[in-house]
């Protein structure tokens, strides 16, 4: 393979080799080797681009069990972008091949038939609620051995009434202020779909038209984050011609409200992905000026908009409330007073912080279903603070975090409820009562 397909050389000088990234990174604080840490997968990768090494099986999976979490940006005094390296080496590693055939079918079948078709993920979500419901998902591990080992672990699937797709059109609570246009995603839809309906209600409170493109589904994240960039692209200019008709009230291109972390960060980046397309490359730009989190569009609203309606209402929250700095939501986005804000304007609750609240919890897109062992060790940490808080709810605004944090506190017996950010504001919105499907 030619090292320039795998590795950004230019990018891979601009490491000083410092070591404030060390602490900060998942999988080094857990091995305590140098090569799993930020500096040393840096260094893999010069090696390789210099001819050193070679770009074989042990030099991929040092890249490929980085979490992604790009924690070592937010330190990094050089700023140094891991992300985008470790997607340009996985996307390089994936093209040169070297997989198992059942790796390469199972990433096909994964990445470029189901998550980009809704009709598929609600039929295999359909299947799996029957077979939790009748207990056969237990039968998984007998049938095909290791690699059915996690299926009795996977998330409960809501009914099928909690499935169903937002509406195109939500009209604003009152006089309409703004609108929006809101990301449906993929996986969204068929776990959280009450995150979903939950963000649109709270967008119409704060005097929001809301409209739900039904052509857009999956943005690409995991695609991108996992090394398939050419499905990465297509799922960007599907996302794009999507949302890129809708006007706010005042005729301009109206914001794009995303309620998954993961999701946002990409989105914001699509310029970057679309970089050498000349065709798309303008509107990927404009369109990822448009995107915009759930919580920093909210926190930009003047505040008698949400204010008027969360004052002196019962939060439904059990105290203390901690919130859980999703990884992609304050190293990719930069967010992470705005979520703070909007909670601390319901009245009642109290806030507490979480020790080291921006560590990975080990979630990572799919690094838990590919790595359980690691990942759980990660989250151990963060639940050791978790516990050490005393909260008894925890809010977060990322499905893959909602995931990973509900797994771990039923695993640790914690009396903690685990929401997103849309479902603790709908709540105080409803005085108290959580709201229906």
């Amino acid at each position: 393979m030619d090292p320039a397909t795998i590795v950004e050389t230019a990018s891979t000088l601009d490491c000083i080799h410092c070591g404030l990234c060390l602490r900060t990174c998942p999988t080094y604080r857990l091995t305590g080797i140098e090569s799993a840490g930020p500096r040393g997968r840096i260094h893999l990768m010069r090696a390789v681009a210099e001819g050193e090494l070679d770009a074989g099986a042990d030099f991929a999976e040092e890249m490929n069990a980085c979490l992604l979490c790009r924690h070592c940006e937010s330190v990094c005094p050089s700023g140094i972008r891991m992300g985008a390296m470790m997607e340009f080496t996985r996307g390089g590693l994936e093209a040169g091949g070297g997989r198992p055939w059942w790796s390469r079918l199972a990433r096909w079948a994964g990445f470029r038939v189901l998550l980009p078709s809704r009709r598929l993920l609600g039929l295999v979500a359909a299947l799996l609620r029957l077979a939790q419901k009748t207990g056969a998902v237990r039968l998984a591990p007998l049938l095909l051995g290791r690699r059915g080992a996690a299926a009795p672990s996977l998330p409960a699937v809501p009914p099928a009434s909690e499935r169903v797709p937002l509406p195109a059109r939500t009209a604003a609570v009152g006089e309409p202020r703004g609108r929006v246009s809101v990301l449906h995603g993929c996986v969204m839809p068929v776990l959280f779909g009450r995150v979903n309906r939950s963000t649109v209600r709270v967008l119409a409170a704060a005097g929001l038209e809301v409209r739900s493109p039904t052509r857009a589904g999956c943005c690409g994240s995991l695609h991108a984050h996992n090394g398939d960039l050419a499905a990465a692209r297509a799922l960007a200019r599907k996302t794009i011609a999507a949302h890129e008709g809708i006007t706010d009230l005042s005729g301009a291109m109206a914001p794009i409200v995303v309620n998954s972390a993961g999701c946002g960060s990409h989105m914001k980046e699509y310029g970057e992905l679309l970089s050498d397309d000349a065709e798309w490359h303008e509107r990927a730009r404009s369109f990822a000026a448009r995107v915009v989190d759930f919580s920093e569009h909210l926190a930009a609203c003047p505040d008698e908009f949400l204010d008027a309606a969360l004052a002196g209402r019962s939060a439904a929250l059990a105290g203390p409330v901690v919130w859980d700095d999703p990884c992609h939501l304050c190293h990719g986005q930069g967010v992470r007073a705005q979520p703070r804000s909007l909670l601390d304007r319901i009245a009642g609750i109290e806030r507490v912080e979480l020790a080291e609240s921006e560590s990975c919890c080990g979630s990572a897109g799919i690094y838990s279903l590919l790595r359980p062992e690691a990942s759980a060790a990660i989250l151990d940490e963060r639940l050791s603070a978790l516990a050490a808080s005393g909260a008894r709810t925890l809010v977060t605004a990322n499905p893959g975090c909602q995931l990973q944090w509900q797994t771990g506190v039923r695993r640790a017996g914690l009396d903690v409820e685990v929401l997103h950010l849309a479902e603790a504001l709908d709540r105080a919105l409803a005085d108290g009562t959580p709201s229906a499907p």
